[in-house]
């Protein structure tokens, strides 16, 4: 049976009619977007009036997320900004290292005995004098517990002396790049990079490799995703063993499952060559609502955590340079299997000395396996110039960018990281657009909060919490932060075809809103009200999720 549903108005993305009253829905599909009269012909249908009085946007599109953001909601935010739970409570920011031990005091006096204290969301940078928390910070909270905090970041885990006693890391003679040490020698407590995190991870309750495999969390990811008008969304760095794959497949199949979740199998644990073949037997498995196949490979840390890799003349504060994740030569063997294999891969590079060497290695890998349309895309790369991105135009790449640093962390950037001159063109999204970058924005929840109205919103105005305009010259318009947000997230995803915009053949997925986001003044647009989301015809109200 066709469902034809009329709005106050439709805005669908299609050039060839950019506007409609109403949409025609059969099947999970769209048939059609326009007047109620040329959609009859389609033969008999329902009306559905339940959104007569809001605005459709295609669903909003998440290119680049962590389903963690739902899982993290079992420990204690410790995140210095406030923050939106699932079920739609506003959870307040931590604001000092006092406060954050005074937050994990009350969780440890509810937690029985012999379970570890887990915490997300720490930002030192905020701190005043930007002050580092250490083991001795969190052995006020215990010494006999082990307790963690993932940073918000997701490249740095702060633990106690109980946690690295358990891991057997309490120790002098310890000499790796991010193990920073005391004056004693012995680790401050401060873990940087998979390498130094992986070891402790477990001990503490914060195992990547489950977070991203949480039932319970995935579902509560999708309920966010219901809350921000996020139809289809990225899971951008899974291990995607057989039994997290299956538990996926079952949860995803429910028919209220409201979401298509594409999961990327991240670079670790394997060889390179093992890495390829378990993306291609992935596919294999692929259905509507989780997509499977594509790679993610991290080349570097981030810039806030001082873990990024810059090009000369490095930090503005004199800090050493950051971590390469992954060394050259795994780069360019992968670049060069992947698109032998029609795999495609997405790389995260923080700093501009990282996206130099992933463009280097991508350009050697297409002189030996020339690949039109392969849209390897790269995640971040928030300090790339403009000569990077003509390069980026020549190699066919596409680019997500993140602009909600500006807004996050951009006073620290201007003043910290990378001084005035590249905070201003950091996350250049009207550079990427000028040169003819194929582009999407992004969240990175939970390193920032998902909402994909909040993202646009950062990209049209980059203003910092200070109020700074960091970078006018770069800011995009309202019209093409939309376009980012739903086709060109959906192109770098090779889902162009199938979502992105609304019109005949694609699935009939639509962000819900209150407010006309084309109308409203560009610096409210991040107020643009979601109600909810139609996902495969279905309509979910977040007011239910």
């Amino acid at each position: 049976m066709t469902t034809i549903f009329r709005a106050k108005r439709i805005i669908t993305m299609n050039p060839s009619r950019p506007e409609a009253t109403h949409v025609a829905v059969r099947d999970g599909r769209i048939l059609g977007a326009g007047a109620l009269p040329e959609l009859e012909g389609w033969g008999p249908y329902d009306l559905d009036e339940r959104l007569a009085d809001k605005v459709l946007t295609p669903g909003f599109v998440e290119g680049h997320s962590h389903a963690s953001e739902g899982a993290m909601w079992r420990f204690t935010y410790c995140g210095f900004l406030d923050r939106m739970d699932p079920g739609g409570k506003v959870w307040p920011g931590a604001c000092s290292i006092d406060a954050v031990v005074e937050r994990l005091k009350e969780a440890d006096a509810k937690l029985e005995a012999g379970k570890p204290l887990s915490g997300w969301g720490l930002d030192p940078i905020y701190y005043e004098n930007s002050r580092r928390m250490t083991r001795a910070d969190l052995d006020r909270v215990s010494t006999t517990r082990p307790i963690g905090i993932i940073h918000a970041s997701g490249h740095i885990l702060q633990v106690n002396s109980k946690a690295l006693e358990m891991a057997g890391m309490l120790r002098t003679g310890i000499n790796h790049p991010g193990v920073p040490l005391d004056a004693e020698g012995l680790p401050l407590g401060e873990l940087k990079g998979p390498d130094a995190m992986t070891p402790v991870s477990p001990l503490v309750g914060l195992d990547r490799g489950l977070l991203a495999t949480d039932e319970w969390g995935l579902r509560q990811f999708a309920r966010l995703c219901v809350r921000t008008g996020v139809t289809t969304a990225t899971d951008l760095a899974n291990l995607l063993e057989d039994e997290a794959v299956d538990m996926m497949l079952r949860v995803s199949g429910e028919e209220t499952f409201p979401l298509r979740l594409v999961s990327l199998r991240v670079f670790r644990n394997t060889t390179v060559a093992g890495l390829i073949d378990h993306a291609v037997r992935l596919k294999k498995r692929s259905t509507d609502r989780l997509r499977l196949g594509i790679v993610k490979i991290v080349a570097d840390g981030s810039i806030q955590g001082f873990s990024a890799r810059l090009k000369w003349p490095g930090y503005y504060n004199g800090a050493p340079n950051g971590l390469w994740y992954v060394p050259p030569e795994h780069l360019r063997e992968a670049f060069r299997l992947a698109l032998d294999a029609g795999v495609q891969i997405h790389t995260h590079t923080n700093g501009d000395e990282a996206t130099e060497l992933v463009l280097d290695c991508i350009e050697d890998a297409l002189r030996k396996y020339p690949t039109p349309d392969h849209r390897f895309t790269l995640q971040h790369c928030q300090l790339a110039d403009a000569a990077q991105y003509r390069r980026m135009r020549k190699l066919g790449m596409c680019v997500n960018l993140f602009p909600n640093h500006h807004y996050h962390w951009g006073d620290q950037h201007y003043a910290l990281t990378v001084g005035p001159e590249r905070a201003e063109r950091m996350n250049p999204c009207a550079t990427a657009l000028a040169n003819g970058v194929p582009m999407a924005i992004h969240s990175d929840a939970p390193v920032t909060p998902l909402g994909p109205l909040f993202t646009a919103w950062c990209a049209v105005n980059r203003r910092t919490q200070s109020g700074r305009v960091l970078g006018e010259a770069e800011k995009i318009s309202v019209a093409d932060a939309l376009r980012t947000i739903t086709l060109g997230a959906a192109y770098t995803l090779k889902l162009d075809g199938e979502i992105g915009s609304i019109e005949t053949g694609k699935r009939a997925d639509f962000a819900v809103l209150e407010d006309d986001p084309t109308t409203i003044a560009p610096e409210n647009l991040k107020d643009v009200r979601v109600w909810g989301t139609v996902h495969g015809g279905k309509v979910y109200p977040a007011a239910e999720a």
